[in-house]
């Protein structure tokens, strides 16, 4: 047995460093990132919406020294491809993430659920419960009793959906529309601690068929409702290692999203962060310290 400090067989210092790289799967360019030795346990890190795998640039190195820790783009997202024909859907890109971590060797994952990865992640899951070793859960909602006041806007389009609706949902996908979602719901003293690149970043790559498939996956939103009693089943079923880590300052996902977990998961680990939805962009280095520990104990 390692012990708690200690690094997996072959690390090195470039194994804190994160690589960017790309792999083909039916044709379709994806780039991921990726830290850490290979022979380390892994963590998957499916990405939220309207970032990419950048949103775990920090968070990747500072795990690297025990896990090997992969990222990648969903295509129509970040540095991925955007093929015609591709499912843009949640079903569709969990069937990529899982097609990514057989390409790569992977077996045995823990997986981080953060916003649409949370919604992806939780599909792999029941795909094969088998796999996963352990949750971290950041701002990811799967209990509709505690959705925020924020889906009011997606919910009256839900109910009627109109073209005027529709279009309220592409003015959303914008760079006022991503920095919004970035630094929108938080205290004004966390704002500075939010690099604008978030959305600076993001908007230039948002092709006119990106914004489509945004706004797409936003109506998708409706159906996905009816996942969350499975997501729910899955983990009172499975009762996978979990902690939850959240910042409370977030309209779509306020503190109760992160309380009903416990309906489901009573022995998970609940912290609330003094942060909002993005909380690896304000509270880095309390989920840096909690994941470690955690992961020591239970993906070591």
């Amino acid at each position: 047995m390692k012990a708690a400090g200690s690094s997996p067989k072959g690390a090195h210092a470039r194994d804190l460093e994160v690589r960017h790289r790309h792999l083909s799967i039916d044709g379709v360019r994806i780039f991921y990132r990726e830290a850490g030795p290979a022979d380390a346990p892994v963590v998957l890190l499916p990405h939220g919406y309207p970032s990419s795998s950048f949103q775990y640039r920090n968070f990747m190195p500072a795990l690297a020294d025990r896990w090997r820790l992969l990222a990648p783009d969903y295509p129509g997202f970040g540095y991925s491809d955007t093929p015609a024909g591709f499912p843009y859907s949640f079903d569709g890109y969990a069937d990529l993430l899982d097609r990514f971590a057989r390409e790569l060797g992977v077996e045995r994952y823990a997986l981080y659920l953060h916003d649409y990865g949370s919604q992806i992640g939780l599909r792999l899951a029941i795909k094969a419960p088998e796999r996963v070793a352990a949750l971290i859960i950041q701002n990811g909602d799967i209990y509709e009793d505690e959705l925020g006041p924020k889906y009011a806007t997606l919910k009256a389009y839900w109910a009627s959906p109109t073209p005027e609706g529709r279009e309220k949902l592409r003015e959303a996908v914008s760079e006022e529309g991503f920095r919004d979602e970035f630094v929108g719901e938080i205290d004004e003293r966390l704002v500075e601690r939010v690099p604008p690149d978030l959305w600076k970043l993001s908007w230039p790559l948002m092709t006119r068929e990106r914004r489509e498939i945004m706004v797409g996956l936003m109506e998708g939103l409706k159906e996905n409702l009816a996942w969350f009693p499975r997501y729910q089943a899955y983990l009172r079923e499975h009762r996978p290692p979990a902690l939850i880590v959240w910042g409370p300052q977030d309209g779509f996902m306020p503190e109760g999203a992160a309380r009903a977990y416990l309906r489901d998961l009573p022995d998970a680990e609940l912290h609330l962060l003094d942060g909002g939805h993005w909380a690896l962009e304000t509270n880095l280095a309390e989920i840096v310290a909690l994941s470690r520990d955690f992961l020591g104990r239970v993906h070591a």
